[in-house]
This record gives C-alpha cells, structure tokens and sequence, in this order.
C-alpha cells in the first residue's frame, strides 16, 4: 500500500532564504563529549564504546539513507554541553561560517537537541537544524510504505513535534516541526497548533488500536495453523532482509543502506528435515533509537514478544560489532525479552567479508563463549555458508521446546485426523494395513494436555524429533 499522501497541516516553511534544493546540501556534525558524565569514553554509557570515527559514519550513513548530499563531515569535541546552544558560542560562530560557505541549507548533529536549542542553533546558522531523533524520524517516514507504518511513523513525529512548536503557535504562524522535517515542493506555511496535533495523536491512536486487534487476530489464527515463529532482529544494516530472501526466496528490498526496509514482512518456510516455521523480519534497531519509536512500533514489534525462536543478526565484520549488539540487547530489554534466555540464536553474518586472519580469531570466540550464552552461527546470508547449520540449529532447537508424539488414528476417525492438522505439526504420516493412520506430530507444550485428552494418551513424551 502507499504511503498516504502528506498532510499539509503538518508542514513548516522553510527558514528565510533557504530554497528546498539548498536543503539537499547537508553538514553533519558529531558534538560528542570528551568526558561523558558516568566517566566512560564514547559519550553514551555503553560497556563497549564506539570510537568517534564510527559514530560520525553512521551519521553520515543515516543523512544519505535519505538521499541528502553531504558536503561536510566533522567532530565537535564538547567539554561540556551549552545549555542555550549544547556547544559553544566560539563553536557556533566558526559553523555559522562553514554553512554559508558550504552553501548548505541543512544541518545535522549526532545528538538530542532540546527545542530551544534547536531554535537557537537554526537562528545562528540560517539553515534548518536537525538532531538525531529528527532524523531518524524522517528516515522512517520515507520508508514506510504499508498504512500500519505509515500511522505509527507519523504518530511518533507529531509526539515528537508537540514540544516543538515556537512561541507564536496560537497565531498559526511559523511554527516548528511537522510529518516530515525537511520540507518539499508545495510547502508554504504550518497551520497546525496544539490542539491539531493532538486531535491527530487521538485519531491516529484509535486507528493503531484497530492495527493492534488486526495483528493479534493474525496471531490467533497462526496459533491454528501451528507453525512456530521465527523473528529477524538486529542492527540497521546487519544483512537481515538478505538472510530473509535466502531463506525464504522473498523480494524484500535489500541494499547497503540504513534502515532500507522498515515495514514488517512474513512468510513460512519449510526447514529441510520437514519443520515448517513462520520467519518474520522486522525493523532494524540502532542505537540511542528514540523511545517515542519504540513505542509506536509496538505493535509491529509485539511479533518478536510472541516468536519462538529470536534471530539475532550481527554484522560480525563491523568493527563495533558488540557495541551494536548491546543496541540490540537494549531494545529486546525494554520488550520483556531477555537476550540470555533460550530462545535467542545469534547469527555472526559476513564472515565472507573476513579476512583469514579475522575469521580465525571469530571462531575462535564463538568456540570460547559460555554456555550460558546463547548459541552463535557463523553465516553469509549473501553466499549462504552457514545456513545448513543454522537451519539444524532452529529444528533442534524447536525440538527441545515443543512435544513429539506417536499415535494412531483409526481410519474412520477422520475429524481427528482433521483437527491434528489444524492444532498440531504431522512430522511424518503413514498408512497402516488395517487402514489406520500412524502418525508423528510436534505440538506446543501449551497444546499437549489436549492431544493427550482427546486421543487418551497415558503421557506425553518429550524427545527430539528425528
């Protein structure tokens, strides 16, 4: 589905003099802290910090993921954070000089701006101000392309827009903020206020809950079917929608980029000793990702809450790889899933990427990771080394967490045989000479007291399946 068109409710001018074609030019800048406040290098509290260097890539990476050109790309390094401005007026100065030579009509800094700050800041340069969750925002907002994303995405930047608007709101005159930060051709003035915004909000909300209904029916009726879930997760970029395609053959978009799908897809796969799963690939996670995102993507999200399995995918060949992957962990935190628990499988993808050297010490770590972590797969969803593997991996592991049962229908008992295939998974089904069915099924631990009820069966027993 596309992508409704804007509400020009929700747009801002741009600042005097600035021309949208000026706002395509882009300065990204990374005001990060010498000395963050918990003591630790790297500015954001993580046990494995990323270098500067890094961090002002991803940046980049996330201002080209909208198509923007960057003319210029530097670090910042703040002492402290300004109040008014978050840096320094010496600082302000020397950029205010760099945007009018750049020519650029946007500027992008790596950090959570306040609203007065952006205000200020916008004031000092002339140019548009947008920080990190603006962006990312506006990131997402080119991405959705179903009408779920679509609401939750513009949910999170009239959330976001709400603190942003400049004092002369209640004249419905220049105002800040807006579904969409960076403007576009037919956008002349902001009529929103307030209570336009929140009238929204409300709307969009009532919509969301209507979304969140849909989606659980969706669940109740896979709950039927019994197949198991299998969620995607990882960091932007890992090689999740590649390793769906290869698993699945799908068409889901995949390119080098931030955030390059958005929208969830699902499709079920048959494993190759005969398991059929539900795979799920999701929203890419990174890091300092906004809670207002979290939050609207709940419900899309609630797929990885109810999966069976947990893919969690890592670009093994990134140098911040476990910085990213505490990203991950992060966000699975705040969804009540524990990354330690059994369900959680980690795929090291593009090890292809590694040099001899590189990949010998990555087997070497995975070989030496404790038994209370949870299982690592070396894999290349691009050339699909490691993917035998991690399929055995999931089928072993779906075989430890549900019940294989062997029993025999009798042939005139063909609603039994029916209601098997609808709550139940038949591994395996033979014919016997008294026209009896004897069949292999693998149920849910939750749905084994009714195949035990139903076809009185002394007990069930737990066994891996062949």
């Amino acid at each position: 589905m596309e992508l409704p068109a804007r509400n020009p409710r929700f747009h801002h001018p741009s600042p005097e003099g600035i021309t949208p074609a000026a706002t395509k030019r882009a300065i990204v800048l990374g005001p990060y802290l010498r000395r963050p406040p918990d003591g630790r290098p790297g500015g954001r509290g993580h046990v494995a910090a990323r270098s500067v260097a890094a961090r002002l890539e991803e940046a980049v990476g996330l201002a080209r993921a909208i198509d923007l050109e960057v003319v210029h790309a530097g670090v910042v390094t703040l002492g402290a954070i300004t109040p008014a401005t978050y840096i320094g007026k010496g600082k302000v100065g020397e950029i205010a000089g760099l945007v009018k030579a750049c020519e650029a009509g946007l500027v992008i800094l790596d950090c959570a701006l306040s609203p007065v700050q952006q205000r200020n800041l916008e004031r000092a340069w002339g140019a548009k101000v947008l920080d990190r969750t603006g962006l990312i925002l506006e990131i997402f907002g080119q991405r959705a392309r179903t009408r779920e994303g679509a609401l939750q995405v513009e949910h999170a930047h009239l959330t976001y827009q709400k603190s942003r608007l400049v004092r002369s709101w209640t004249h419905l005159e220049r105002q800040r903020g807006g579904f969409g930060f960076l403007g576009g051709p037919g956008e002349t003035q902001i009529e929103a206020d307030r209570r336009a915004i929140e009238e929204r909000l409300a709307r969009i909300e009532r919509e969301l809950e209507g979304v969140k209904r849909t989606r659980a029916l969706h669940r109740v009726g896979r709950r039927r079917v019994p197949y198991p879930i299998v969620a995607l997760v990882g960091y932007t970029n890992a090689g999740k929608s590649t390793l769906f395609n290869r698993l699945t053959g799908g068409q889901v978009l995949e390119a080098d980029m931030l955030f390059a799908t958005l929208d969830p897809t699902l499709r079920a796969v048959k494993l190759p000793q005969g398991a059929t799963v539900i795979l799920s690939d999701t929203v890419g996670f990174i890091s300092d990702l906004p809670t207002l995102l979290i939050a609207a993507f709940r419900a899309t999200l609630e797929e990885v809450i109810e999966a069976d399995i947990i893919l969690h995918v890592r670009d093994i060949s990134h140098p911040d790889t476990d910085a990213q992957a505490q990203d991950v962990a992060r966000v699975l935190e705040e969804l009540g899933i524990d990354p330690a628990a059994g369900r959680v499988i980690e795929i090291w993808n593009k090890i292809d990427s590694l040099r001899d050297d590189a990949r010998t010490r990555v087997e070497n770590t995975a070989a030496r990771r404790g038994p209370d972590a949870p299982p690592v797969v070396l894999a290349s969803a691009l050339t699909g080394e490691g993917l035998e593997k991690l399929t055995t991996v999931i089928e072993d592991r779906l075989a430890h967490t549900r019940v294989t049962v062997d029993l025999t229908v009798p042939p005139e008992d063909g609603a039994s045989l029916s209601w098997l295939y609808r709550h139940a998974e038949v591994l395996e089904r033979a014919s016997r000479p008294d026209g009896a069915v004897a069949l292999r099924v693998r149920v849910d631990p939750s749905k084994a007291g009714q195949v035990a009820r139903r076809f009185h069966l002394e007990g069930v027993p737990r066994r891996k399946s062949a």
